[in-house]
């Protein structure tokens, strides 16, 4: 169903009888590169969660979980989807389409990830200014991962590979900015 139906918000479960979920994951995200996934799962070892990050997840719970913790996070992020702002963003030649959840950086327009969309968001908001790692990872991700976790340098070099190189600078020990200094 999550992979040709339309909705809010997709929770997927890592381990269902016949299927694996990170191949289900690696699927919704190839034929619906934007819609959100929470996974839900009770592999909590730091490979799963990153893995998970990785492929297009939106957010990981690991089991056991307080409902209470669910409900917020499933709320969170569809306050996120619906919050309301600046559809279009520019920075030099970078333009970002928040609505469309599409970058274009001169070669024609990208279609990107919600988590893409995101986080080229945040650094765009702020053109020329530094973002910590630290702040984008909780802004983009409502969570910090594991100190060795390199899931932002992930989506990073993903961003980097479809809009070109020198779109997302890497200010050393500092973080990421997009534009000039």
């Amino acid at each position: 169903m999550a992979m040709s139906g339309s909705y809010d918000l997709v929770i997927l479960d890592l381990l269902m009888p016949g299927q694996d979920g990170f191949s289900a994951l690696r699927e919704i995200m190839r034929r619906r590169p934007d819609q959100a996934v929470l996974v839900l799962s009770c592999l909590t070892d730091p490979e799963s969660k990153m893995t998970s990050l990785g492929l297009g997840a939106d957010d990981y719970v690991p089991k056991p979980f307080h409902v209470g913790e669910l409900v917020a996070r499933v709320q969170a992020r569809l306050r996120a989807a619906a919050r309301p702002g600046t559809a279009m963003l520019t920075c030099g030649r970078l333009t970002l389409d928040v609505l469309h959840q599409q970058a274009d950086a001169g070669a024609g327009p990208v279609p990107l990830s919600s988590r893409e969309c995101q986080l080229l968001r945040e650094l765009m908001h702020r053109p020329g200014a530094v973002v910590s790692k630290e702040e984008l990872l909780a802004r983009v991700w409502g969570t910090v991962p594991a100190p060795a976790s390199n899931v932002l340098d992930v989506y990073v070099g993903r961003l980097r590979s479809r809009l070109g190189a020198n779109v997302i600078v890497t200010v050393r020990y500092e973080g990421y900015r997009v534009g000039p200094e």
